[in-house]
């Protein structure tokens, strides 16, 4: 697998509240096949595009975006990555 970057990375909560930083197509395959939530259409087409980028055969920035749209209709991505973790942590629960 290739290691062309994502530009700009893209920052997910993971645990409680975590920042992770995924950087990398491969970094993103092996998030979403490791993905313990809801899988889908969106979750299958991210995982194929990031396997396929990492592969060299398809667009990185293609792949970033499907991962984004994924992290986000989650709500894993952290718009914001200065937010402290623990204060969305403890967004999420009061919600």
């Amino acid at each position: 697998m290739t290691m062309k970057p994502f530009a700009p990375p893209i920052s997910i909560f993971v645990g409680l509240g975590f920042l992770h930083q995924v950087d990398t197509a491969s970094g993103a395959y092996v998030m979403l096949n490791e993905w313990g939530g809801r899988r889908g259409p969106l979750h299958a087409l991210a995982l194929e595009l990031c396997r396929s980028a990492a592969d060299g055969k398809a667009d990185t920035e293609t792949a970033r975006t499907a991962f984004e749209n994924f992290a986000q209709k989650c709500g894993i991505l952290a718009r914001d990555p200065i937010i402290s973790p623990a204060n969305r942590a403890a967004e999420w629960m009061s919600a």
